[in-house]
């Protein structure tokens, strides 16, 4: 299935409707779990500090919101797993969470409150393939039985250190990975940026079943999108009817970024 584009102010609604239409159901083994879904967060310096505490605080109270509590307890299983981890360089990947089973209310708030309290930092360069090839072996060695595996990139730049980011999408995508985007597109385009990063992330980054992007564009918006991302990744993909085929646009360079670090600063 190709990947799918979402507009986030769309998507809210029809991810209350398929948690309604989900049936609870009674756990299973303690390794069995609905979704093994790795955050993968961008920390690069073209994140500034203020864009980096509205990530991080998103994505923490997206966990503490009732309807991701209800979404994961509406699942077959009623557990997810969830691991939460920052990156920049094609050398620099840290697990701030490590893998967590959300099942109850408590275990997610308690999720939540250790997003919130690690202390930020940021580092050089950016690498979207390094990002991927680390959460597709967290997801390797979990020691989960999922029954969808995602990983969640969010980011304001492309890859510009390590290997291409296709290959290493493609290769996660093959080993049945889902693989959804965060674009972050707060700033007018500078320095080592693209101007149209959601396209980036739609031709080149995100990839496997179900797989979508929500695009934030202004601050307002960080909070209610990453937590209607959440829900849609914890309820599953939304109807066809919100969303374009890729094949049916223009392609991206998904070199881009690449070529931009090489003419401006060598080839380093």
């Amino acid at each position: 299935m190709m990947p799918r584009v979402i507009c986030s102010r769309a998507v809210a609604a029809w991810a209350l409707l398929l948690l309604a239409l989900t049936p609870f159901q009674p756990a299973r083994a303690a390794t069995d779990v609905d979704l093994a879904l790795v955050l993968a967060v961008d920390i690069s310096y073209s994140m500034d500090p203020e864009e980096q505490a509205l990530q991080r605080e998103g994505f923490a109270q997206a966990f503490k919101s009732p309807l991701v509590h209800d979404a994961i307890q509406r699942g077959m299983i009623g557990r997810i797993a969830v691991t939460y981890v920052e990156w920049a360089g094609s050398g620099d990947q840290k697990v701030i969470v490590p893998w967590s089973v959300l099942d109850n209310p408590e275990s997610v708030l308690a999720f939540a409150d250790r997003i919130a309290s690690v202390p930020l930092r940021r580092a050089q360069r950016t690498s979207v393939s390094g990002a991927i090839d680390f959460s597709a072996n967290l997801l390797a060695e979990s020691g989960f039985e999922a029954t969808r595996q995602v990983i969640d990139i969010s980011g304001d730049g492309p890859n510009n250190q390590g290997r291409p980011v296709v290959p290493a999408r493609d290769e996660a995508v093959a080993k049945g990975i889902t693989i959804n985007g965060l674009p972050l597109m707060l700033k007018k385009p500078g320095y080592l940026d693209v101007p149209d990063l959601d396209l980036y992330y739609r031709d080149c980054v995100i990839g496997g079943l179900g797989s979508f992007m929500v695009p934030i564009r202004e601050r307002e918006q960080f909070a209610q999108a990453i937590k209607t991302k959440i829900l849609l990744e914890v309820a599953a993909a939304p109807p066809q009817e919100l969303v374009r085929k890729a094949q049916d646009m223009a392609r991206t360079n998904c070199m881009v970024g690449e070529t931009q670090w090489r003419d401006r600063m060598g080839n380093e």
